[in-house]
């Protein structure tokens, strides 16, 4: 698998060199970086959805075979964590900060843009569908597989915690095994540390705008710069703990705020509405779910392709990006779980949720966009970091639902973050589930070096693509995961 000193140099090498391009020149990275992904979704869009929908379909089968008994680590082996802890701190790994971001503005974006095709009442169940299909089971099937991959190797089979462990596993005495895995560990470390700088950026732009509401301060550099500061120096000090350590109390605490305040919206906005839109987007869910990941939007227009590019397909390798960091994190806290357990709870729990939570927040926009009033609509084409603030604005309590919107998001941004480096220093470190100080450390700053970059170019869109194009290569080792997950499965004696 190459040697993790080697590792560990070529991938800080090119994660430092996309830091420091992007400080020094953040539009020509932005530039360069844009052309790769067009030109990639231009080609192979149709094989991101098809492996997508194929993690999806395989991870349903596994639960439900024949395998969903086997236990990921040895027979007698029992979880370590509760079931409601290890769902929030899977929940906040994967999504938490993006849930906060996107609660209003994404559901809007969709409405506006559909508008033009639809009439408004269709527009808005669009919008709904296709804001739940991108937070949806295919997202966490990405996650799904790439964790239970990981999972079942390191807790069956003594392997690694790696990305290429499995491949090894496999083909012990092959050098073309051992090449692809190295190369798989190499890609995966650009995947994470591009991914959770971007989210990190997203993050702080969410919560500084949060600030700026709080205190009337307006949204300067110095400001945004004061909460990145903040953020790197909660998170410093939880990379020299272990990872147990206060994590399952921090991932907690910030679903607990995200589920007050799903649940404080409905209770206090138009609850006959939103609770009909939970049941309205929950049965268009089910009913399309399958169909839509397979849709490639063949026979439109190049405006509805430029839709799907920017928004399904950026989602999908979006979530593939953020795969082998939750992949790892999601494994490392799931031994003991039989696999029908782990992929009931891995897809169904936050799914759920995430429709729960748009229904609520996304269904008060979609409210006020249909019955005249579009000042949250036409904040999302503005500011859209400031949309969920803005709608919180519209409802009592709006200082305290702020502040615990602002707490949120910061203690989601550090879980993500703390995390991250603790699983860019396993793989950095041939696969050592508690890598040296030194080395969360040097990952801790380096994500911080990566989210200045993407908060230098200023916009979302732009570190969206800055994502992407991290997680492009990703694609197809996801797929190869998936393949080694089977061929192993298939040695078992069930």
């Amino acid at each position: 698998m190459g040697k993790p000193n080697i590792l560990l140099l070529c991938s800080l090498i090119v994660i430092a060199t996309v830091g420091i391009w992007g400080i020094v020149d953040i539009a020509g990275l932005v530039e360069w970086a844009s052309g790769v992904v067009h030109q990639t979704f231009h080609s192979r869009g149709w094989f991101v959805m098809l492996a997508a929908s194929g993690m999806l379909i395989s991870c349903l089968y596994l639960a439900f075979s024949k395998y969903g008994n086997i236990r990921l680590g040895k027979d007698d082996d029992r979880p370590e964590f509760s079931t409601a802890s290890w769902i929030a701190m899977l929940f906040s790994a994967g999504m938490g900060v993006g849930l906060l971001f996107w609660a209003v503005a994404e559901p809007l974006t969709h409405y506006h843009y559909m508008d033009g095709f639809e009439g408004s009442p269709e527009a808005a169940r669009q919008a709904m569908l296709a804001t739940n299909f991108h937070w949806g089971l295919h997202a966490w099937a990405i996650y799904g597989s790439t964790a239970l991959t990981i999972a079942y190797f390191s807790f069956r089979r003594d392997t690694g915690m790696m990305v290429g462990a499995p491949l090894v596993s496999l083909f012990p005495d092959e050098t073309w095994a051992r090449i692809v895995g190295w190369f798989s560990d190499f890609a995966a470390i650009i995947a994470i540390a591009i991914g959770v700088g971007g989210s990190m950026a997203m993050g702080v732009f969410q919560v500084a705008d949060g600030v700026s509401v709080l205190t009337d301060w307006p949204v300067t550099s110095y400001l945004i710069g004061g909460v990145l500061v903040a953020m790197v120096a909660a998170y410093i000090p939880a990379l020299l703990i272990d990872l147990g350590q206060g994590m399952a109390k921090l991932s907690n605490t910030a679903m607990l705020i995200a589920i007050a305040l799903v649940l404080y919206t409905i209770i206090l906005g138009p609850t006959e509405y939103l609770l009909n839109t939970v049941v309205q987007s929950f049965g268009d869910y089910v009913s399309h779910v399958i169909p839509r990941g397979f849709q490639t939007f063949t026979f439109y227009g190049d405006a509805v392709h430029r839709w799907f590019s920017d928004w399904t397909l950026t989602y999908m390798v979006w979530w593939i990006a953020w795969g082998p960091f939750v992949g790892v994190f999601v494994a490392r806290i799931s031994r003991g779980r039989t696999i029908r357990e782990f992929v009931l709870g891995v897809l169904f729990a936050p799914t759920l949720f995430s429709i729960f939570w748009f229904s609520a927040f996304g269904g008060i926009g979609l409210y006020e966009a249909l019955n005249g009033a579009g000042e949250l609509l036409s904040m999302t084409e503005t500011n859209v970091e400031r949309v969920t603030f803005g709608l919180l604005d519209r409802l009592p309590l709006t200082g305290i639902t702020t502040l615990a919107t602002v707490l949120a998001a910061f203690l989601f941004i550090v879980t993500s973050v703390v995390s991250a480096a603790f699983v860019l220093g396993t793989f950095s470190s041939g696969g050592d589930a508690n890598p040296a100080p030194r080395i969360r450390l040097i990952w801790g700053v380096l994500l911080g070096l990566l989210s200045v970059a993407m908060i230098l170019s200023g916009s979302v869109n732009s570190v969206k693509i800055l994502i992407s194009v991290g997680a492009l290569p990703f694609v197809f080792i996801s797929v190869l995961l998936l393949v080694c997950l089977f061929r192993g499965l298939r040695e078992e004696e069930v």
